[in-house]
């Protein structure tokens, strides 16, 4: 009777059905919904745990991510090379999502506010220039290499 219950349920249940069908027969009726949702129960457990087991680790890479966009600014002032911005743009960005998602995250939002700061100061760079800055920023971010926007003669050491 229970049985035909959890086949109407579409085809998960009667997957379920199937699966739990030799391990259920035996016992009462109150025993195998118990047993069922104890299954069921476990299973939802585990697939939860599986999504969200890196959680405790986004902090970490996002601390990490913030360091690698620090090294790349001051890289990119002891540098001083000219035309040197998108690649450090794009480096630092690369570096810090290589890390995680939480990497990924700190690149994306310094970035942004880099470019955010530097719209309201008087910094002589135009829209398009902080549109180009932007695209280095994604490039990097999403994995491209960082060598795409470095300049000729800059020293090996960056």
């Amino acid at each position: 009777m229970r049985e035909a219950n959890w086949a109407k349920r579409g085809p998960g249940g009667k997957w379920a059905a199937k699966l739990i069908r030799p391990y259920v027969s035996a016992l009462s009726e109150p025993e195998s919904s118990v047993i069922m949702k104890l299954i069921l129960a476990v299973l939802v457990l585990v697939l939860l745990v599986e999504t969200q087991a890196q959680w405790h680790r986004f902090p970490g890479q996002a601390a990490g991510g913030a360091k690698d966009m620090w090294r790349a600014y001051r890289d990119m002032r002891e540098a001083n090379w000219k035309n040197s911005d998108k690649y450090f743009h794009a480096r630092g960005n690369y570096d810090a999502a290589k890390r995680g998602p939480g990497g990924r995250w700190a690149a994306k939002v310094i970035s942004d506010a880099r470019e955010a700061a530097q719209g309201f100061g008087n910094s002589g760079r135009g829209r398009s220039d902080s549109a180009a800055d932007q695209a280095a920023n994604r490039w990097g971010r999403n994995g491209g290499n960082p060598n795409r926007y470095r300049p000729r003669g800059l020293p090996k050491k960056y």
